[in-house]
This record gives C-alpha cells, sequence and structure tokens, in this order.
C-alpha cells in the first residue's frame, strides 16, 4: 500500500458507523485499525470512480488490511454498528 494519503470526502452515515466501530476496537489494536482503513477506504472509492468513501470501502478495507486471526471480531463490530458486510465478505 502507498505511503500517500489520498484526500476525499466520507459519506457521512458511513463515517459514523466507521467511527462508532474504532471506538469498540480493543485498545491495543485501534489505533493501526484507524491509520489502515483510513488510508485504504479513500484508496476503494477511488478505484470505483467514487468521489466519496462509502460503506462498501470502509468495510472492503477492513476485510483487505485486517489480519484474518481477528475475523470474528471483527464481524460481530462490523455486524454491531449496522454495517451490511456479508456483501463485501472475501469468497
Amino acid at each position: 500500500m502507498s505511503n500517500v494519503q489520498i484526500k476525499i470526502d466520507w459519506e457521512p452515515i458511513a463515517r459514523q458507523k466507521y467511527e462508532k466501530m474504532i471506538t469498540r476496537i480493543p485498545l491495543f489494536h485501534r489505533e493501526i485499525a484507524k491509520i489502515v482503513v483510513d488510508k485504504k477506504a479513500p484508496m476503494l472509492a477511488q478505484q470505483r470512480g467514487s468521489h466519496m468513501v462509502e460503506e462498501e470501502d470502509i468495510v472492503r478495507a477492513f476485510f483487505s488490511e485486517v489480519p484474518m486471526t481477528f475475523y470474528s471480531l471483527m464481524i460481530r463490530l462490523l455486524d454491531g454498528v449496522g454495517f451490511d458486510y456479508k456483501k463485501y465478505e472475501p469468497k
């Protein structure tokens, strides 16, 4: 992943869910999750040709950047804040 931070707006409802989810991540992992998702989600939005980070980009960023060791926790957190993650789960 590139070190370049992409400046792009976030869809407000998706951003609220994301911020709520971040607060529920265990403290030890919270900052690294925030760093990688804050970087990856805008990249995914840009790849889709969107000018805004949406729920899809956030969920896909979590799936691509968070180690599968934390998969069950991540699913509980995504579900707990209302992300519709099932259609974006890796096959």
